[in-house]
């Protein structure tokens, strides 16, 4: 889908690797136009429910790697 919506193949491949690749920024503000384009597609509860979700799931990798918790392999490319 992330292809579809015009994310490159590889840029999906080097996710694994975001923080190091050039084809990644790592900026953490959102932007008016970011938002704006966001609110087009959702309302205000959606997105408020989303970020939370975003931050859940950045908090809990950064904890799992912390503890060299391993992935459960949900997901495989």
């Amino acid at each position: 889908m992330s292809s579809r919506l015009g994310t490159s193949t590889e840029k999906i491949d080097a996710l694994s690797d975001y923080a190091e690749s050039p084809l990644f920024d790592t900026r953490r503000d959102v932007d008016d136009e970011l938002f704006a384009r966001l609110q087009q597609h959702y309302d205000d509860d959606t997105i408020t429910e989303l970020t939370m979700i975003i931050a859940w799931e950045n908090a809990s990798s950064r904890f799992n790697r912390a503890f060299r918790i391993p992935s459960q392999g949900f997901w495989k490319r």
